[in-house]
């Protein structure tokens, strides 16, 4: 079914001239099965980025499949991967939308895949156990069950929106319908690898990238499988800190009780940061951030079940930022997600370490700012009695202050929100309401960060 909400978004984003659902239900049942076999070869052509000889294999295969759509096909040159760009010019004076999608899947681990292959895709369906069991693609040719689920490496990430958009482009083009908008199409052939060929064009290409709007058909699908519009995404910022103890590791036997620990110093700095409740007691650091009624009503209005999502995760309590968990994507976060000592061998030692590293990631919101989150930490650690520098204290700093924080701070993303109410939002939200009988799932800003977000603010 995610499929099929995504086509019908494609062809009510590529036209305004369509005819009665069921009209469309019957041409992508009578299709779907070849859309299905030719799936299945696509997803067969392993793609990591880092495998260039077939990464150029998807770009042929891809290349061609929009050429004989009718498309202009241009391989922008990088570093790297190329970014394929194609384009349907239909009327000068018309809108253009550039639609972004990616070609390249994750890395793979075989050994973690219940299948010969991640890449030789297979078709499975649910036991009475709920265990997922392999059946034969022949199957296609008789009645398709919408449960049925293909298994393989991007093969829903990022390959079935490319598969949406070329049928998309197929049924349009056989019931006589072209788009009325200029089509651009963006195939980042390196997204999961942080996107570095595509940024590296953005203003060397910037004026084949133009365009009114730009869709981007990467990103995870509602629980509830209902269609969904997702308007932004967090940004990202990074840290470390580090806190010490003596100039080398000591055994805790001889110095225990003398020698400051540096873990139990940086638990307290840590501390320092949050209540228990979650929230972030830094200063200033959920400033400029306001959730009025019309916004916390799109909140209200979301399928989530948040019961669920707390069995999900296995807790009995979430953290209080937000009402909800939509809301709590509202506000940046700060989140430890590693802590390291001296010591790096295998087993443990009775040492008092040398010193611990923090490493610290700020999902960012629309209102915040990498650069300025991450200086108030570092202002904070500074509150806290800390001399914080930007290496490794000296000896001469070591006897001079009590507390000494290394404070390194790396590159940000910073976040990017669409108005819900804008026109291109209102008009998909409108067709879909009218394809599907109800409104749309509407995301005010989803959780993760993708390497758009620079692309997004370039090209304006």
């Amino acid at each position: 079914m995610k499929k099929i909400h995504l086509l019908y978004l494609l062809l009510f984003a590529l036209s305004t001239n369509l005819n009665a659902q069921d009209q469309w239900t019957q041409a992508i049942e009578s299709i779907l099965p070849d859309v299905l076999k030719t799936h299945r070869q696509f997803v067969s052509m392993p793609n990591v980025a880092s495998d260039t000889e077939n990464m150029q294999k998807n770009i042929d295969w891809v290349s061609q499949e929009f050429f004989s759509r009718l498309f202009t096909v241009k391989l922008l040159e990088s570093e790297t991967l190329p970014v394929i760009l194609a384009e349907r010019i239909v009327d000068p004076k018309a809108k253009t939308i550039l639609f972004y999608l990616h070609l390249d899947g994750q890395p793979v681990d075989a050994s973690r895949w219940d299948q010969e292959d991640p890449f030789t895709p297979v078709l499975k369906a649910q036991n009475k156990t709920g265990q997922w069991e392999i059946i034969d693609w022949d199957k296609l040719d008789g009645p398709i069950d919408s449960e049925w689920r293909v298994f393989g490496r991007a093969a829903a990430d990022d390959k079935a929106p490319i598969m949406m958009m070329l049928t998309a482009l197929d049924l349009l083009g056989e019931t006589g319908l072209a788009p009325k908008y200029n089509v651009k199409i963006i195939l980042d052939c390196q997204e999961e690898a942080g996107s570095e060929a595509f940024l590296s064009t953005l203003e060397k290409y910037k004026k084949d990238y133009a365009a009114d709007y730009m869709l981007i058909m990467d990103g995870p699908a509602h629980p509830s499988n209902q269609p969904t519009l997702t308007f932004g995404c967090r940004g990202i910022a990074t840290c470390s800190i580090t806190t010490y103890g003596a100039t080398l590791p000591q055994h805790s036997g001889h110095y225990g009780n003398y020698a400051p620990n540096p873990v139990f110093v940086m638990s307290n700095l840590l501390s320092s940061m949050k209540d228990e409740q979650g929230r972030v007691l830094i200063k200033d650091y959920y400033k400029g951030i306001k959730i009025d009624k019309k916004t916390a009503a799109v909140f209200a209005a979301m399928p989530d079940d948040e019961a669920s999502i707390q069995k999900g995760l296995g807790i009995h309590t979430p953290d209080q930022v937000g009402k909800t968990y939509q809301e709590a994507l509202q506000y940046p976060s700060l989140n430890v997600r590693h802590i390291e000592t001296s010591w790096k061998g295998p087993g443990l030692k009775t040492v008092i370490p040398e010193y611990v590293i923090a490493h610290i990631d700020v999902r960012l919101v629309a209102e915040t700012d990498g650069i300025q989150q991450l200086a108030k930490i570092k202002k904070h650690i500074e509150k806290q009695g800390f001399k914080v520098l930007d290496r490794a204290p000296t000896d001469a700093e070591r006897l001079q202050y009590p507390k000494i924080a290394t404070f390194k701070g790396d590159r940000s993303i910073n976040a990017f929100r669409t108005n819900m109410n804008g026109g291109i939002g209102q008009k998909l939200a409108t067709t879909l309401n009218t394809a599907f009988g109800q409104p749309p799932v509407k995301i005010r800003t989803m959780g993760g960060t993708v390497p758009i977000i620079e692309a997004i603010n370039t090209l304006d």
